[in-house]
């Protein structure tokens, strides 16, 4: 098979404020795994959106095997066989329609104009092939997609790209909302497209050991800038990584601090709701403990806390608050009793991504910063550069769009927000989900402040590395259900698994 070759020469681009890439030379050969990796906001997205033709104000050239080629819209990208995967994979799928017509809709939109008529067993026929070159024989064609795991959502959407001419395949943050067994899956997938398709896969992720498993070659960006590419080898580690993004040497266990625990702060007692999801859940919180909820994905960790903010009804039991029975029926009465919640999804729920940072930082409490019923900019303006200086929030300005800032930034604003409201019992829900170590290390110095501050933490996530790291106690969760309580400096990585995956319990904490 003959190699193309992608590349570009002083590529640069600016959004207001702030340089996005700075004569960038990147180059990527057809039958290569490159793991691009950096920073929030080192800007590796908006470099692959500049090849995936979603960034046309570049400066600069991109080239294809040496000729310069225009990528000023996503159709151009994917005539030169340049396809993207975005991280949210619900945004770019239509969940009413079939599997079958959302891995040909680029094929049916540009066949039917003029003739709207669709052969719908070809079409079947057609989607099932793409799946079978795949290897992927557990999606049914005629499934809604509305009906998938977002794992099935993926192979979707990388059956769409390369049902179409598809040379280059980005994807862009493939595993974060994967488990273990789904992210294996997904891997063999890709390794199936080097192989057999001759495909170069670029690999966007802040997993750094799945980037040692799955990749033959590393590119390192650091504030808008390419610093590195580098082969992957056995002696590779991931602290060597995390260097060349972070320019500095990096310690990569974080030390929890120690805080006086007090006496029991909230207390939930044989919770149902979420949907069905949530059975029978009983846990409580001490003033200054963190404490972890582990599961793998589909556990029931976000609709836990979802029922607590009061976004899922809540059928069963009862929530105590500083020794009071608290009724939470929405999330603006969560909010009336000192409860704050920090989603899993933070685009969609955490954040309002099409307000500045300034009115984000106050949205979760606006009436203290109102004069009779205006509200008052200069007390916004004032705590908003508060946080942004405490938290570390990477922005021009404090009239910077939410949209516009990395994933990580995105984070600390989310969690800012909460800390103006002045809060007891703080729950956040995959907090580093999509986040760089530097940004990680960032969100958990805050949280152990929290703490300080005699609050109390739930801390929902499936990495058990960072619980471990991190938390106080540990309820693991299986199929909506707490299977076991865990003193956190006694126990490991193996007993919070066994217990994730159904094991029965025999020891409390």
């Amino acid at each position: 098979m003959s190699q193309i070759t992608l590349g570009t020469n002083n590529v640069s681009i600016e959004f207001p404020g702030v340089k996005a890439l700075s004569n960038v030379n990147f180059a990527v050969s057809t039958g290569e795994i490159r793991a691009v990796v950096g920073a929030n906001g080192a800007g590796k997205s908006t470099l692959m959106k500049v090849l995936a033709g979603a960034n046309p104000d570049y400066t600069g050239e991109v080239t294809l095997n040496g000729e310069v080629v225009e990528l000023r819209n996503p159709s151009a990208a994917k005539r030169l066989g340049i396809q993207i995967v975005y991280q949210e994979v619900d945004t770019a799928l239509i969940p009413t329609l079939s599997v079958a017509e959302n891995v040909m809709l680029n094929d049916t939109v540009m066949n039917t104009k003029g003739k709207p008529v669709i052969h719908w067993a070809k079409m079947r026929r057609s989607a099932q092939e793409v799946l079978s070159r795949l290897n992927i024989r557990n999606i049914n064609v005629r499934t809604l997609v509305q009906n998938l795991s977002l794992a099935q959502k993926q192979m979707v959407l990388i059956a769409r790209a390369i049902q179409c001419e598809c040379n280059f395949l980005i994807l862009d943050e493939p595993t974060a909302p994967l488990s273990d067994t789904e992210t294996e899956e997904l891997f063999k997938v890709v390794r199936h497209l080097q192989k057999t398709e001759n495909i170069a896969i670029v690999f966007i992720s802040h997993r750094l050991n799945e980037v040692l498993n799955i990749c033959e070659k590393y590119t390192v960006m650091r504030n808008g800038e390419l610093v590195d590419t580098t082969d992957i080898t056995p002696e590779t580690t991931t602290k060597e990584i995390v260097e060349k993004m972070l320019g500095r040497s990096f310690d990569e266990n974080f030390p929890k601090e120690t805080v006086k625990i007090g006496d029991k702060l909230f207390e939930v007692k044989n919770l149902y709701g979420g949907d069905g999801k949530i059975k029978d859940v009983s846990l409580y919180i001490r003033r200054g403990e963190i404490v972890g909820v582990a599961g793998l994905v589909g556990a029931g960790k976000s609709e836990l806390c979802k029922t607590l903010f009061g976004g899922y009804k809540k059928t069963g039991g009862s929530m105590v608050l500083e020794g009071k029975e608290v009724k939470v029926t929405n999330p603006s009465g969560a909010v009336k009793r000192r409860l704050a919640l920090v989603p899993e999804e933070r685009r969609k729920e955490g954040v309002l991504v099409n307000e500045d940072v300034s009115f984000n930082l106050s949205a979760a409490c606006l009436g203290r910063f109102c004069t009779a019923s205006f509200v008052n900019r200069g007390k916004v303006d004032a705590n908003a550069k508060k946080y942004v200086e405490e938290l570390g929030v990477k922005t021009p300005t404090i009239r910077q769009y939410v949209r516009n800032l990395s994933g990580g930034n995105q984070q600390k604003v989310a969690v800012g927000k909460w800390l103006a409201a002045d809060c007891r019992i703080y729950m956040f829900d995959e907090p580093t989900k999509g986040v760089d170590v530097g940004a990680k290390h960032d969100i958990f110095r805050l949280i152990n402040d929290i703490a300080k501050e005699g609050n109390g933490v739930l801390y929902a996530s499936c990495e058990n590395a960072e619980l471990l790291s991190l938390t106080d106690r540990i309820y693991v969760m299986y199929d909506g259900q707490i299977m076991a309580e865990l003193v956190t400096a006694e126990t490991t990585e193996d007993e919070i698994m066994y217990y994730a995956v159904g094991g029965k319990a025999a020891h409390t904490a």
